[in-house]
């Protein structure tokens, strides 16, 4: 399975996920009640996935990791752009990609939030 399958598989398993492609067929939007949690371009080496981000957290990340930027034609201050060249664990980047969803259901109405099924 390659990093684009894997990372779309892991988006679209969480309650509510939605994939969709607003801006062509080119990038993978993931969607939890109607808004943006990850983009994933289909294609390029390396691949990567934009994540949104808490902005305090985004700043650490980005020390730490080389592969983590400035989320690209993103707001740069809560989302992230991660190059999948293997120097990020595949487990943080699944903790990062729960994190992102998890801000995005968050700020949810209530009723939307309890319409998510795990």
């Amino acid at each position: 399975m390659s990093d684009v399958d894997r990372m779309c598989a892991a988006c679209g398993a969480l309650p509510g996920a939605v994939e969709t492609y607003p801006f062509g067929d080119g990038v993978a939007v993931f969607k939890v009640g109607g808004k943006m949690f990850a983009l994933v371009p289909l294609s390029g080496e390396p691949a990567s996935v934009s994540l949104k981000c808490d902005p305090d957290f985004a700043l650490s990340l980005r020390d730490r990791y080389p592969a983590i930027t400035a989320g690209y034609h993103l707001n740069k201050r809560h989302w992230n752009t991660v190059v999948l060249d293997g120097s990020v664990p595949d487990d943080e980047i699944l903790e990062l990609i729960d994190h992102s969803y998890d801000l995005v259901v968050s700020g949810l109405p209530k009723a939307t939030r309890a319409n998510l099924t795990p």
